[in-house]
């Protein structure tokens, strides 16, 4: 199983300045155009944005033998993942979109939040809705059902790649989730998407200033080469 390493701070910081609306345009000018986790919508309201490492875990079909009460004390096992989980990550769940049996319930969510995972995202759902929110655990899901998980699912690793909603995951990707759902920054494109992605948030920043004075779209967004000007002249201004 692939170790995880720790995210450097100063990436960790800027990312949470920038909107995973901005990280999927900057990918895809990269040329990926699969990196939005569908069916992972904020389980509640104001959880903000969280960036982290992906810790990954992945299920398969239940299979009668296999996914049964008697394996939740197996080494390998979700509670066997979750003493793996470093602080700081995020947990990205591999459950194939099932919808009618929660992968995680209340105590697994309050021991993840007492090792300090940032939070839990997966394409399944959630069980124990109302312990869940109460762990004060951040979680993108798909919704609730009560069923445990062996009524759908096996599990059967950590830290092995995974697709979660449609996309591949890799352990130690960079996670990015907030209002919008969880996209995923290559590890090894997350020194060139950063800088992107920062300087297209001020960009577009400076944008809506000038949506604000009146100024018409066209050439404005996405910018021509006045308009590029126009804003380097004010970037130097604020240098000065």
């Amino acid at each position: 199983m692939t170790e995880s390493a720790p995210l450097d701070e100063a990436i960790r910081t800027a990312l949470l300045s920038v909107s995973t609306a901005t990280l999927t345009t900057v990918l895809l000018k990269k040329g990926l155009r699969n990196v939005w986790l569908r069916g992972t919508a904020p389980l509640a309201p104001g959880q903000g944005r969280k960036v982290g490492r992906a810790f990954t875990l992945r299920f398969v079909p239940a299979r009668e033998d296999l996914a049964t009460p008697a394996s939740w004390a197996s080494p390998i096992s979700t509670r066997g993942a979750i003493e793996a989980m470093p602080e700081g990550c995020i947990a990205v769940a591999d459950a194939m979109g099932i919808t009618d049996a929660g992968i995680f319930g209340d105590i697994l969510c309050a021991r993840m939040g007492k090792r300090g995972v940032a939070g839990l995202v997966t394409d399944g759902v959630m069980r124990d809705l109302a312990g869940v929110l109460g762990t004060g655990l951040p979680v993108w899901c798909r919704g609730a059902a009560a069923p445990p998980s062996v009524a759908g699912l096996t599990f059967v690793a950590w830290q092995q790649p995974i697709a979660c909603g449609g996309v591949a995951v890799f352990p130690n990707d960079v996670i990015v989730v907030d209002d919008d759902g969880a996209v995923v920054i290559p590890q090894a494109l997350l020194d060139e998407v950063v800088p992107e992605a920062i300087e297209q948030e001020a960009l577009e920043a400076w944008i809506m200033t000038e949506i604000d004075r009146g100024v018409p779209l066209p050439g404005l967004y996405p910018a021509n080469a006045e308009t590029k000007a126009r804003y380097e002249a004010f970037r130097a201004s604020r240098k000065a």
